[in-house]
């Protein structure tokens, strides 16, 4: 079984519902990639999404575009990424990681050789954002021969076609994009995501993350109710962009940490 098959096993055997936060690598510095993942995991992280800064992010918010900024103003690359990962399976060998990116890097890369780097480096799934389902057979079919689930986004005006190719294509979960627009908006409908919900499992045949909009407690605990896992991302980049550099990761764990305390609490409600 996967990190990933693993993880959504054991929290659904605890009443329990994923939290995945979202940094981006090298942001602020390559340096402090590696501590702000493990502060995310002291906080109460179940599987860690790490961006791939790229130069032109079209899905991404202006504070995650930014972040792709810093990083790549550091030097930042998919193989100091992975590098990084490699770094943080040394000391943590049972939290999923998946890269978030585009298909620029990885391309440039080559898809069979990252395929191999990145399992060698302890990689669990890749989410490739302008990689639609229904043109890539073969990159679905080369990661999952590699051992990494390919993961895949649906969104409000998916349609019945999309969704049939993501459950044939992807595995591990699905990422449903909560809103129309980008990263960060907050303009979230949290009792339309709470209907859409059943549905889209139902079709898909696999754990559900909800992303794009949630910024506080609250909404996370909301979505969690409904969602087998919440991602939220901008709103951890604010707290890197905002906090002295010495105390981003302990920013982070803390806000991570209330996120965490909200979601079981709203679980264990349901479950009582």
């Amino acid at each position: 079984m996967s990190r990933i098959a693993a993880t959504f096993s054991r929290l659904a055997g605890e009443r329990r519902k994923a939290l995945i936060p979202f940094i981006t690598a090298g942001d602020p510095h390559p340096d402090q990639t590696l501590p702000l993942m493990q502060a995310l995991v002291a906080g109460g992280a179940d599987i860690i999404e790490l961006g791939v800064p790229f130069s032109d992010p079209m899905a991404d918010g202006p504070t995650i575009q930014r972040a792709s900024e810093r990083a790549l103003a550091q030097g930042m690359s998919l193989r100091r990424v992975l590098s990084t990962v490699r770094e943080f399976r040394a000391n943590d060998a049972s939290t999923p990681v998946v890269l978030m990116g585009y298909a620029n890097p990885l391309e440039a890369y080559g898809i069979e050789a990252f395929a191999g780097a990145a399992r060698e480096a302890g990689v669990d799934g890749v989410l490739v954002v302008d990689y639609p389902p229904e043109e890539c057979a073969d990159f679905a079919a080369t990661m999952k021969a590699a051992g990494i689930d390919p993961i895949f986004l649906l969104a409000p005006t998916s349609s019945e076609a999309r969704y049939a190719e993501v459950a044939r294509m992807g595995s591990g979960y699905i990422y449903y994009v909560s809103l129309k627009g980008v990263t960060g908006s907050a303009t979230l409908d949290l009792d339309e995501v709470a209907a859409r919900i059943p549905q889209i499992r139902a079709r898909v045949g696999m754990p559900v993350g909800v992303g794009f909009g949630i910024r506080d407690a609250a909404a996370a605990a909301r979505i969690g109710a409904v969602a087998d896992a919440v991602v939220i991302g901008s709103r951890i980049i604010e707290e890197i962009e905002s906090a002295p550099a010495s105390e981003a990761a302990m920013r982070v764990r803390e806000f991570v940490s209330g996120i965490r305390n909200a979601m079981d609490a709203a679980t264990q409600g349901v479950a009582a």
